[in-house]
């Protein structure tokens, strides 16, 4: 703070003092803001306080005996005068144990950098270099952590004598990597192992992290660790003479930031995405995880699979369900079990993994697997999910399709949709007919039809897989298992642990009125959205703008546009093609050769948006999509972020999802704050808060929740938004008092209807 008597204007965090208030007193009317200071955090606060109080006294003297009896008389007042200092000042340096026979020296040499401070290193001219600085601190530390983006063999090579050493003292060493750009090389990661006793833990899959992180820690019995974080990796250029930034830490100095480091290692050390690396076992493994990166990263994700004849392993959030579902059946004997893994995870292979395990544990007497069934409500996810299992179970002739013209001869293992067992009439299927049975998007079990299902038949093992329990009328099919889950992997969790692609959210006003769209049975009234959005030039106008805006190229994009109607669909499509965007129009009334077609189109980059009406909700595996646009109102969160996971899957060259939600004025029963909560993981009045800040604690995968809109306003009651500074009271529910402005903040949506 200034400790002249002007306060400029800004912002400040200062200890309020008599002195501080007489110079607010001064500086006449400005309006300043004072604030309580937090419970955890006032010892910190006040003794930085004290510290810089005592640090500008002691500078204004240079004689040694007045600093020194300064801290004595200080000391004393505070009952620690045994912890005055010793005159003349000095500092103990080292304590160093006499030399035993055998037993490697440990070195007390300093680095340059004093232990306590905290420093800015640049390899500039008079700077020391950062790998001088390294190989001290190997030499001096207890236990040493690495978090490092790339590891080099000619980086080690700069360390060499200093990891020599460590090995030596067999210093403990846990080294952190990833093979993302394929920036490590494998012999560098073998004699870290090898050659300096290192423990190695890698990232395979570059597409499930992007760790760029460059970071040592070096523990030491005597409390002093220190730490550097910054740009160079373990390379010779970076070490040496690079133009890199890298800051040392202190646990003197910085202790948080210490301890946060330390922290978060430990996280990383023990999460399933780092695996352990033994050169003798891993190597060929590695190498085709490097290649893969070197090649765009065409590593198959969790939820891929390649018809290659080639064994499927389970990732290890994969085994971890498996291991879960395996202890529901063997340790406490419940044999209907509900997995909750969010889309695009792998739902299928888990049950087909699952099933392999089955198959193993309770084969038949004749030498075949157990018989299954695996329902779903449509051809596409049946002829994906039958593909799945042939793949895992490494069989090309295993199962039957029962859906549409498809109808099974030997009734072994069926992959049968709702539909065809209903028209069927499941009753004329033997109870115990299957040992096995798979529902899928069980959410949907408490519909008649799948009841029918679920009553009739006696399974050895019932499996449900959703990514939604939570159904839009209330109601939770978990109920249906005792209230309990087998295992669960929800959005978030997936997408914080790097399984899904991170998105870019926009929402975006589109002027239109929906308060006088009516509202039936919880939700608006689809004809009524149809006549308002199917022709409505005015609001297409507004999509192709935001697209082109959003988009770098729209012509190369890959998107799926929800729309509430067949007609609103084709409308859609038709604009896009009038501007030069390739699009076509599908629905579930569409001929599944046709969708599949229009499918393949957008895979391959030939058309630029399919619009869509009741279909791609769930279960359709697209993983090229890359932009997602919601063109109505969707009143179920549930649906919503099932709408979402159709462009969250991992997929080469596409680092990002972009997400553009066209939001009109809504009646008071939409609840559109509930739809942010569903995006940012956060409560009501949590949500307020975020709002009026900006939202500056995305959630993981939120890479952007851009919004640049002024002057908006939440009602705290109804949740409406508006922004028109003359309206002063909330347009759903006329109240006043509980209205916050929200002036000049960024938030969750960009432009709004003008009044």
């Amino acid at each position: 703070m200034p400790n002249d008597d002007a306060l400029p204007d800004g912002i400040y965090e200062s200890v309020v003092t008599r002195r501080l208030l007489e110079r607010l007193r001064a500086a006449g009317d400005r309006d300043a803001r004072l604030g309580a200071i937090d419970q955890a955090d006032l010892a910190h606060v006040l003794g930085r306080h004290v510290g810089e109080s005592v640090l500008r006294v002691l500078r204004s003297t240079k004689s040694v005996d007045v600093q020194a009896d300064l801290v004595a008389r200080l000391l004393a007042m505070l009952d620690a005068a045994d912890e005055s200092p010793d005159l003349p000042p000095r500092q103990l340096l080292s304590i160093k144990s006499p030399t035993v026979f055998g037993v490697p020296a440990r070195s007390v040499e300093h680095p340059a950098t004093p232990l306590s401070d905290a420093a800015l290193l640049t390899n500039a001219p008079n700077d020391p270099q950062l790998g001088s600085e390294l190989r001290s601190e190997l030499r001096t530390a207890n236990r040493v952590d690495l978090l490092m983006a790339f590891v080099k063999w000619h980086g080690l090579r700069v360390l060499e004598s200093a990891l020599d050493e460590i090995r030596a003292r067999e210093v403990p060493f846990r080294v952190i990597t990833t093979t993302y750009l394929a920036g490590t090389e494998r012999v560098a990661l073998d004699r870290l192992v090898k050659d300096y006793g290192a423990e190695v833990r890698v990232q395979y899959d570059a597409r499930r992290t992007r760790l760029h992180a460059k970071a040592w820690l070096f523990h030491r019995d005597t409390g002093f660790d220190t730490a550097y974080v910054g740009s160079s990796n373990l390379s010779r250029v970076a070490l040496l003479d690079g133009a890199e930034w890298n800051v040392r830490l202190s646990r003197i100095g910085t202790p948080t930031l210490l301890e946060k480091f330390a922290a978060t290692f430990e996280s990383y050390w023990n999460s399933d995405q780092y695996e352990r690396y033994d050169p003798e076992l891993d190597r060929d493994r590695i190498d085709d995880a490097l290649r893969a990166a070197l090649d765009g990263g065409r590593a198959r994700s969790g939820g891929e699979i390649r018809l290659s004849g080639l064994q499927v392993r389970p990732y290890p959030y994969q085994t971890a369900i498996l291991d879960a579902l395996e202890a529901e059946r063997a340790v406490h004997d419940r044999h209907r079990n509900l997995v909750v893994a969010a889309t695009g995870t792998g739902k299928t292979v888990i049950a087909a993994l699952d099933y392999q395990r089955l198959a193993a544990r309770m084969p038949r007497a004749d030498g075949t697997r157990p018989r299954l069934l695996f329902v779903a409500h449509r051809g596409e996810i049946l002829q994906q999910s039958l593909r799945t299992y042939r793949e895992v179970l490494s069989d090309a002739n295993f199962g039957e399709l029962y859906v549409g013209g498809a109808r099974p001869e030997r009734w072994q293992h069926v992959f049968a949709s709702v539909q065809s067992l209903t028209a069927y009439d499941v009753r004329n299927i033997p109870r115990d007919a299957f040992e096995v049975v798979v529902i899928d998007e069980f959410h949907h079990a408490q519909a008649r039809t799948y009841r029918s299902i679920l009553d009739h038949l006696d399974p050895t093992e019932l499996l449900g897989l959703t990514a939604t329990p939570e159904r839009g009328d209330g109601t939770d099919v978990r109920a249906m298992f005792g209230g309990r889950t087998a295992a669960e992997l929800r959005l978030w969790d997936a997408i914080d642990a790097d399984l899904l692609t991170p998105f870019h959210y926009f929402g975006l006003g589109d002027t239109t009125d929906l308060t006088h769209v009516a509202w039936r049975a919880g939700r608006y009234d689809e004809s009524g959205l149809d006549s308002v959005f199917t022709g409505n030039d005015a609001r297409a106008r507004i999509v192709l703008q935001q697209v082109a805006d959003k988009i770098s190229d729209p012509t190369r994009m890959r998107a799926l546009g929800f729309c509430v109607s067949v007609a609103h669909a084709a409308y859609m499509a038709r604009v896009f093609v009038e501007a030069g965007l390739s699009a076509r129009a599908v629905s579930g009334q569409t001929p599944a050769a046709e969708r599949a077609a229009a499918v393949a189109a957008l895979r391959a980059g030939e058309v630029s948006a399919l619009f869509a009406a009741d279909l791609f909700n769930e279960g359709l595996d697209i993983p090229e999509v890359d932009t997602v646009l919601f063109l109505r109102p969707t009143d179920s969160v549930t649906l919503f972020l099932q709408q979402l996971g159709r462009g969250l899957r991992l997929a080469d060259e596409k680092a990002v999802l972009t997400v553009l939600d066209f939001v009109g004025r809504h009646r008071a029963e939409f609840r559109l704050d509930q739809r942010f909560q569903a995006l940012t993981r956060t409560s009501r009045k949590r949500l307020e808060h975020e709002i009026e800040r900006g939202f500056p604690t995305y959630r993981p995968g939120v890479r952007s929740c851009s919004m640049s809109s002024l002057g908006l306003r939440l009602c705290a009651r109804c949740a409406s938004t508006w922004r028109c500074a003359e309206i002063t009271s909330s347009p759903s529910c006329g109240r006043s008092p509980q209205t916050r402005s929200l002036s000049s903040c960024t938030t969750l949506v960009s432009s709004w209807p003008t009044c």
